[in-house]
């Protein structure tokens, strides 16, 4: 273990300055962070559009699904669903769910997989009208085709992928047969390095979270993940700052003078929810000084921030929060702040009023 003197400030630019890279094609930026959480809402993007706009030059909201069937991609599970590098993917294949079919269910499985096979790609309607499975309570309560559920366990079990999607939908097909990882250690420590890669700098407690997060992805090898914990520890540099420990990955240095541009920076940024620089809520208030909180699924009386708020980033700070509307065709921000007030710099009215109509250009709008 490395330990270099380094401070909560360091800390604070470094995981800025990783993360906002400069921006390049979408290849390129998957390649760079290695996997894109996905999530469904649209308000007004989905997260991984959000997230991908300010890495990539000229994004637009949806180019990632639009292009995804060309790209050397997965939707997958890992530490949360996304996107990332097929190999990588294939390191948590074949997986071993924590939940047994029983035999009925192969069958059924099965029988769909051949359904698949024959058709090449298919839509969860033509397996239903294929099949009539019938409906099954959901995860959620309410009630959703049992075709549904099933390609989703089919596709968690590694028999079919997402091939494409048509309007949000995955489109299926049958995914090609890998075998087991050479080295299961190996492979596990290729994985921490993702988790490590695109979250750090990561303090002792989000660092155990995230990597026993990989779980989800790989269940089999859920026991070892203690012992995965133990090794990346001791193999990344790492310092104490007012008494919690702190990892990065080898090679980077958090205290370098080139960070200090993080704090000069005019261009103000609208974060997704789920962006790599304010995914970890605990290391967020650490370095932040104030609590952020997702509130989507928190009843609308209980929000303090809204929806769907956007963390702001201004001038190596996160100053606040906007949610955003789209009214007539115009795209509305609904700002706010830790302080209670907007800067009273006036180079902070310019930078939103130009995030803004960034952000109307990435939706395909008018500010």
């Amino acid at each position: 273990m490395h330990r270099v003197p380094v401070s909560i400030d360091d800390l604070r630019r470094h995981a800025v300055a990783r993360s906002l890279f400069k921006a390049r094609s979408l290849p390129q930026a998957l390649a760079r962070f290695g996997f894109v959480q996905a999530d469904p809402i649209r308000a007004p993007a989905r997260a991984q559009d959000l997230t991908l706009r300010h890495r990539v030059a000229g994004y637009r909201a949806g180019d990632l699904e639009a292009r995804y069937a060309a790209l050397p991609l997965e939707e997958d599970f890992f530490v949360n669903y996304g996107f990332l590098p097929r190999e990588l993917a294939a390191l948590m294949h074949p997986r071993t769910p924590r939940t047994a079919w029983t035999k009925a269910r192969w069958a059924q499985a099965h029988a769909v997989l051949e359904f698949v096979r024959e058709r090449g790609v298919v839509h969860p309607r033509d397996v239903d009208a294929a099949f009539d499975h019938g409906r099954t309570k959901n995860w959620f309560g309410g009630s959703s085709r049992a075709s549904t559920q099933l390609l989703d366990g089919m596709h968690y079990r590694g028999l079919v992928r997402t091939a494409a999607r048509e309007g949000g939908v995955r489109l299926y097909a049958v995914r090609p047969v890998h075998g087991e990882p050479g080295d299961s250690d190996a492979a596990l420590d290729r994985l921490a390095d993702l988790v490590v890669n695109l979250y750090a700098p990561l303090p002792a407690a989000g660092l155990s979270m995230l990597l026993r997060r990989i779980r989800y992805g790989a269940p089999q090898w859920t026991a070892r993940m203690n012992a995965l914990l133990a090794r990346t520890r001791a193999r990344l540099p790492s310092a104490t700052v007012d008494g919690t420990p702190w990892h990065w990955p080898e090679g980077e240095n958090p205290a370098s003078r080139r960070h200090a541009a993080v704090d000069d920076d005019d261009t103000l940024r609208l974060l997704a929810p789920f962006d790599p620089i304010v995914w970890d809520r605990q290391r967020f208030e650490r370095l932040w000084g104030w609590a952020y909180r997702f509130e989507a699924y928190v009843p609308a009386p209980q929000r303090v921030r809204g929806y769907y708020a956007l963390p702001m980033l201004w001038r190596g700070q996160v100053i606040g929060w906007a949610n955003a509307a789209v009214t007539d065709g115009k795209l509305r921000l609904q700002p706010g702040f830790v302080s209670g007030r907007p800067p009273r710099d006036a180079a902070f009215r310019p930078a939103l009023a130009l995030e803004q109509q960034r952000l109307a250009g990435f939706l395909g709008l008018g500010a």
